[in-house]
């Protein structure tokens, strides 16, 4: 039987879905009180099955994002659990988290001097029903690097890539990957922290 959480001032208590340690780093250093319940979920087949849906990346990031945390939600009653994804989109193709470094130097090199988008959703479930949503779109051009400068990037950053869409974190290394950035910082890094933050508000997790 689900507890019911809530947080020490009595406002609800926040869980984030998801074992992101981006996600996690921006919601603690913003001030959210919060802990951390990830959720298995085989991303790939159902990203194959809204593709054949036709679905947009950013629909995919709202299902998916929604699905891990109903899923959450029924182990934290009366929690307000944040749920969150990303789909990468290239000239069509949908590239997902590299399996192991050789995988994310093929995604690497498939990027490499062109531009991609980065689609970002996030919610907010209670006991299984949603209660807000947000999805941005950013665009992102890899600069003509070469293949000296990739080995060394992920020498450097190693198998932290392997958590991310792209195999780039822009908070770190990644940076130096790109030419053009155009988007929100905190979407690209995994959370719409922003409107997120002005969501917590009004239930009293930040203050107005």
């Amino acid at each position: 039987m689900p507890q019911h959480d809530m947080s020490e001032d009595g406002a609800p208590a926040v869980v984030l879905a998801s074992r992101s340690v981006a996600r996690a780093a921006l919601l603690r250093e913003a001030g959210v009180r919060f802990t951390a319940h990830p959720v298995a979920v085989d991303e790939g087949e159902l990203k194959r099955s809204l593709r054949a849906e036709a679905a947009s990346a950013g629909q995919a990031t709202e299902s998916l994002a929604e699905l891990k945390a109903t899923r959450v939600s029924r182990a934290h009653r009366g929690a307000l659990v944040i749920g969150a994804d990303q789909v990468l989109e290239c000239d069509g193709s949908w590239l997902d988290k590299p399996a192991n470094l050789k995988a994310a130097r093929r995604d690497l090199r498939e990027l490499r001097g062109r531009a991609h988008t980065l689609a970002t959703s996030a919610c907010v479930v209670c006991d299984g029903a949603l209660l807000w949503h947000h999805t941005d779109q950013a665009r992102l051009v890899m600069r003509a690097f070469s293949d000296s400068f990739l080995d060394i990037y992920l020498a450097g950053a190693g198998d932290a890539v392997l958590a991310c869409v792209g195999a780039y974190q822009l908070e770190g290394l990644g940076a130096q990957l790109f030419s053009k950035v155009e988007g929100d910082y905190f979407s690209i890094v995994g959370l719409p922290l922003l409107p997120l933050l002005g969501f917590l508000r009004g239930y009293g997790v930040v203050r107005q």
